[in-house]
């Protein structure tokens, strides 16, 4: 059972040409899916629907989020439409089986305020760290890229005569960026002063380096994130995509337009867009509450 696992794995990579990210999780919702299945059930065909709606049951007792009960639940979903559609199986239990309601949240942002003060927290000191942090700050912040894209940027992805950033989005989709004076401003300094004492190897075509030299990592943005998060005083939970998020909010809270919005942050569909308009709505009829 595990085979056909690994090659619904394959396919998702080599055919749907999904992130390193995503195959993970399909791999580990379907290894916890494929626990739950009964010892004697020796193939896919031997799975039942009553399996699959005690296995929904059990998530939900499980106390897991509805978001994370629905996307396991679309994982296994996904598996079995595969093996149907390549025969493995002769009838699809999926077929009937009932998603999770999930009831969206909008995405957290920082106030305007709020985002100088992160921005301005890396400016008290003046060592390559510091610099470092300040224009990736202030780039996450002017461009909406993703943390993905953002750690795999190589110095000759930036353009700062003409204040663009050229980043790869899903499935190597190229894009490219403008970004603020300020923005540029940061990476300037970060370039000059800050990258060339944490250069390890001339070779290194990395923008942004950790303390050995080497390409900074997503784990690594997210610590850093968070402690300057906390040197601000900042109480409440921001990551990378906070700033993504807030990106886009003050975008529309500025009067661009939708597909803009679509288009700098890399959004394949619209409707995964729209989610911000609810956000600019939320805080504008929020002002005229108070102003009532």
């Amino acid at each position: 059972m595990q085979r056909q696992i690994d090659g619904f794995l394959t396919y998702l990579k080599e055919e749907r040409e999904c992130s390193e990210n995503t195959t993970s999780a399909y791999l580990n919702d379907l290894t916890q899916f494929l626990d739950f299945v009964p010892s004697d059930a020796q193939n896919w065909s031997e799975v039942s629907k009553r399996t699959l709606v005690a296995y929904v049951s059990h998530l939900k007792e499980s106390e897991y989020a509805s978001s994370t009960v629905a996307r396991k639940v679309a994982a296994v979903k996904s598996f079995f439409h595969f093996m149907f559609d390549k025969g493995i199986l002769r009838d699809d239990p999926t077929a009937t089986l009932d998603s999770p309601k999930v009831r969206k949240r909008l995405p957290r942002i920082l106030s305007r305020q709020d985002i100088e003060r992160l921005l301005d927290e890396p400016a008290r000191d003046s060592d390559p760290k510091a610099f470092r942090d300040k224009a990736f700050l202030e780039l996450l912040y002017a461009t909406g890229m993703r943390v993905s894209e953002l750690v795999t940027l190589d110095v000759q992805r930036v353009d700062l005569r003409e204040s663009t950033v050229h980043c790869a989005s899903r499935r190597n989709r190229q894009r490219t960026l403008p970004i603020s004076d300020r923005a540029a401003k940061a990476l300037q300094v970060y370039l000059e002063r800050g990258r060339p004492s944490l250069l390890r190897d001339a070779e290194e075509t990395a923008l942004f380096l950790n303390h050995r030299g080497r390409r900074l990592t997503r784990q690594g943005l997210w610590s850093i994130i968070k402690g300057r998060v906390e040197a601000a005083g900042l109480d409440m939970s921001v990551t990378p995509h906070t700033l993504r998020h807030s990106f886009a909010t003050h975008l529309l809270d500025g009067g661009a337009d939708l597909r803009t919005v679509q288009r700098l942050l890399g959004h394949a569909n619209i409707s995964t867009t729209q989610i911000y308009t609810g956000v600019h709505q939320d805080k504008h009829s929020s002002k005229s509450e108070d102003a009532a």
